[in-house]
């Protein structure tokens, strides 16, 4: 396995940064870098963005302009404890743009402050609300149709959680190297951890857990799920030189065991978080029209091949 040079280049930049797991790692500050980094990122112009109170949960929606019914939830990454919409800003502005559809980004509460299970009850939270707002006369939002379940790593997991927990509300489901085993017991971690190690999935999971039991619940590790079989349509996406890469292969073998209509993606060269950043990584651009181009297959009025066989 061989990093690709733009991956190389990330890893060896982000060698000197302070680690979760050191004494006196700064959670305050680190969440206000990551904030300033991504301000720093090209960012699209969408039709029309809003702010949103989803149910007490603080929301942002990206519609573009032609928008087609519907609506992709987006759930952000950043290891439970790090991130938020700004930091997501341009990522959910370009799934907005590329798939023509709105696209409604969850500011689920984090731990340490708020631990498991606020974060899935946050998205639980939104999911509702965004009912209520579809069934409203002129569906004024523009939100009725379809919802699509998306993330990144630790967003990923809450997707997921999300469309275990309602099972049929999502039409499909879109999963970017997705952190799902507490216990880091995939040989990834040892043979693919390029910039993001045990320790540092270990420190998240603390932070995450309320208690060592929440640790095995299926609503924070979700292979422990036994609704997997229920799942819509659902994209796996995984990096080569990323730890994570093994667990999210395992879910999508088992989505396929279980008749879950699954497409699993390993992008070669690559780390873990390279999905956000399309000035730095080349693939960061493909992988969004191929999330976008999955949502949209799986449009319930799409026509389908088989149909005239």
């Amino acid at each position: 396995m061989v990093l690709f040079p733009q991956a190389r280049r990330a890893v060896e930049a982000a060698a000197g940064q302070p680690r979760v797991f050191e004494a006196g790692f700064d959670i305050a500050a680190a969440r206000l870098e990551a904030r300033r980094l991504a301000a720093a990122q090209p960012r699209e112009d969408v039709s029309e963005v809003l702010d949103v109170d989803a149910g007490g949960v603080p929301c942002r929606l990206y519609r573009p302009a032609g928008a087609r019914p519907g609506v992709v939830v987006h759930v952000h990454g950043g290891g439970f404890v790090m991130h938020d919409v700004d930091v997501h800003d341009a990522v959910a502005r370009r799934l907005a743009d590329r798939s023509r559809t709105a696209v409604l980004s969850v500011d689920y509460r984090r731990p340490p402050e708020h631990p498991f299970p606020a974060a899935p009850d946050d998205v639980s939270t939104a999911l509702a609300w965004l009912q209520e707002q579809a069934a409203r006369p002129g569906d004024p939002l523009g939100v009725a149709g379809p919802t699509y379940g998306h993330g990144d790593s630790a967003g990923a997991n809450l997707a997921l959680v999300a469309a275990l927990r309602h099972p049929g509300r999502f039409t499909a489901l879109a999963l970017i190297y997705p952190f799902l085993d507490p216990t880091a017991s995939f040989d990834s971690y040892a043979t693919a951890a390029d910039g993001f190690d045990a320790r540092e999935a270990a420190w998240y999971w603390e932070q995450y857990a309320a208690t060592p039991a929440d640790l095995e619940h299926p609503d924070l590790a979700p292979l422990r799920s036994e609704g997997l079989g229920a799942l819509p349509p659902t994209l796996v996406v995984t990096a080569e030189h990323d730890p994570l890469r093994d667990e999210g292969e395992e879910l999508a073998r088992r989505l396929a065991a279980e008749g879950v209509a699954v497409v699993a993606t390993r992008y070669l060269g690559q780390v873990h978080g390279f999905w956000r950043h399309v000035d730095v990584f080349d693939a960061a651009e493909p992988l969004m029209r191929q999330v976008a181009a999955f949502l949209d297959q799986h449009r319930p009025d799409q026509h389908r091949p088989d149909q005239h066989r």
